[in-house]
């Protein structure tokens, strides 16, 4: 049972000292004193030993909400379609839905112009259609409204499984029976997915590194490795789940111990995750007046839309990098090296930014250089090795150690308990942090 909500836990955003609690109870009796040590020192801010055992963040991604209402008045004023239809947060059961009553008013589904679409008297009589022109045009109304809904709905829901993928990558679509198949392959993907998850801090020294000090130990009692298994003989499994693993870690050495077949998977999905964001992106550059110099927010910028959209493509970018160098095929960089998408600053942070004497992100200066990354997919640009190679050297930028054109080394981290967070502000105490959050503190408004 505790493995299953340890999988439950990788579409969630729980906290990862609640994991912590989780994987002690998961490998009671398994684990030597300094992992259990290591454990505990995450565990001890767990929800389940804090005394009010509460928490202002949200432990899920934000749902979209669906279109219960006006589903509902759908089936109160029309007399076809589905009236035990309750699945109002599914696109396609919703469109479904919405083909089961059009031809009640025999509206076609995506014509919506309120002027051309709509049947006039004369139409209305040849198709036998005995409302008035008011109940006629409030059903009309109202299956245009809900076609509208789907739409927000899947773009939506889109946005999520795009969050999702910025922060873990495939985490969220491990299937349970594979997740089960090794406790400590399972134990280091989830807790490694809890710290991912984590939301981005306003500060100056750079946002947490999730491979910690407790991934680490999890990590290397999943894989066995033979200088951990000297010091620690107990409880190892005797296989890693790689594949499972390589979802959410997708190292250069995690890939390289799955197969070719399951390599070609990955690259498959991740180019396909690759293309699909292109084009979002494409449509978010086009419809808002974004500064590519800067890329300093501005008023009317979908800032979150955009942050969200950039992370993911520099999440799916990272992964793509990384299975070159697995395959041993990084010589495709030479012809065909996407570039990465710079996220939107807000004003005050890179205020913050100027008045501490670092000025402008470095890698912001080669972001301006190169060509967007979805001219170069769509082949309206090209974009090499050589070239980012030279936007590095011109913008004093590592171009391996930044993940520019190489995989990025990420190091081993200290343990950091997780901060209660008020638009990205850190706030001490978690109620306090819900009253300010309440009131609009740190949310740029008034």
């Amino acid at each position: 049972m505790s493995l299953i909500k340890l999988h439950d836990s990788l579409s969630l955003r729980i906290r990862p000292e609640d994991i912590a609690e989780q994987i002690l109870q998961v490998l009671d009796g398994k684990l030597s004193s300094q992992e259990r040590m290591l454990l505990n020192m995450a565990a001890k801010g767990s929800l389940k030993r804090r005394w009010f055992g509460y928490t202002s963040m949200l432990q899920k991604f934000m749902e979209p909400v669906g279109a219960e209402r006006v589903v509902s008045k759908t089936q109160e004023i029309f007399l076809h379609g589905d009236k035990g239809f309750s699945e109002t947060d599914n696109p396609l059961a919703l469109e479904a839905f919405i083909k089961s009553a059009l031809p009640e008013i025999h509206k076609t589904f995506g014509e919506n112009d309120f002027k051309q679409h709509r049947l006039n008297r004369e139409e209305r009589g040849k198709k036998s259609l005995t409302f008035s022109r008011r109940q006629y045009n409030k059903r009309w109304r109202l299956l245009t409204r809900l076609e509208k809904k789907h739409r927000t709905l899947i773009n939506e829901l889109q946005k999520r499984e795009l969050q999702m993928i910025s922060k873990h990558g495939l985490a969220h679509q491990i299937p349970q029976g594979l997740f089960l198949q090794d406790e400590n392959s399972a134990c280091f993907i989830a807790y490694l997915t809890a710290k991912l998850n984590l939301r981005s801090e306003f500060t100056l020294k750079g946002q947490q590194n999730a491979y910690d000090s407790i991934a680490d130990m999890l990590y290397k009692r999943a894989t066995g490795r033979p200088d951990y298994r000297e010091d620690n003989a107990g409880g190892l499994a005797s296989m890693a789940n790689w594949w499972a693993i390589a979802h959410v870690y997708p190292a250069v050495e995690v890939l390289q111990n799955i197969s070719d077949v399951q390599k070609g998977i990955l690259l498959g999905k991740w180019t396909s995750i690759l293309q699909q964001i292109s084009g979002r992106l494409e449509e978010l550059w086009d419809s808002g007046n974004y500064d590519p110099e800067t890329m300093i927010v501005k008023r009317g910028n979908d800032s979150t839309g955009w942050n969200i959209t950039a992370g993911a493509w520099n999440r799916a970018r990272d992964t793509w990098m990384n299975l070159m160098y697995a395959m041993g095929t990084e010589y495709i960089l030479d012809e065909l090296c996407f570039g990465k998408v710079m996220r939107l600053m807000a004003g005050d942070l890179a205020h913050w930014f100027r008045i501490s004497g670092r000025g402008l992100e470095a890698n912001t200066k080669v972001w301006r250089q190169l060509p967007y990354p979805w001219e170069v997919f769509s082949g309206k640009a090209a974009c090499n090795r050589r070239m980012v190679e030279s936007a590095c050297i011109h913008a004093n930028v590592d171009a391996e150690k930044s993940g520019w054109i190489a995989p990025r080394y990420h190091g081993i981290a200290e343990y950091k308990p997780t901060p209660e967070l008020v638009h990205g502000v850190a706030i001490s105490n978690p109620f306090l942090a819900a009253v300010l959050k309440k009131h609009g503190y740190f949310s740029g408004k008034k």
